[in-house]
């Protein structure tokens, strides 16, 4: 079970990993300029920044809640602002809208698995949490 969740892990985090890159474009910065996105050129990036250390971070299992969170602020905005299936009248479109939300919407609910329960076993940090050498004490003896 132990290796299920490692694999979970890398099988949620690909997606970011492979995508984030892209969005370093002007070309999506100009995407997301025409869908009213201000500051495209900034923000874009920014995004990238958020999915690549985000998946990064969820894949080696280091600091895995702060990457779980960096694909959650990542996730919301884009959910809302790019996959509005409710505004789109052309039903073929509609449907692919509202499956792009509901894929989100399901990342969502795994990135904020792994902010609650955090990596689990064949993580950086549970290596870190089993070994107390690599821990600094948060209280000196005293008394």
């Amino acid at each position: 079970m132990k290796i299920t969740i490692l694999v979970g892990r890398l099988l949620f985090s690909l997606i970011f990993l492979l995508s984030g890159p892209t969005l370093f474009s002007s070309a999506s910065a100009g995407y997301a300029a025409s869908q009213g996105v201000p500051l495209a050129n900034i923000l874009v990036p920014v995004s990238g920044v958020l999915c690549v250390l985000g998946a990064l971070s969820i894949i080696l299992g280091y600091k895995a809640r702060i990457g779980a969170a960096m694909i959650i602020v990542f996730l919301l905005p884009v959910t809302l602002v790019f996959h509005h299936f409710w505004t789109v009248a052309d039903p073929g479109a509609r449907e692919t809208e509202m499956i792009e939300f509901l894929k989100n919407i399901s990342m969502l609910g795994g990135a904020m698995v792994i902010l609650i329960h955090g990596a689990g076993p064949f993580s950086l940090d549970s290596r870190a949490k089993s070994n107390p050498h690599d821990l600094q004490p948060q209280y000196a003896n005293k008394r």
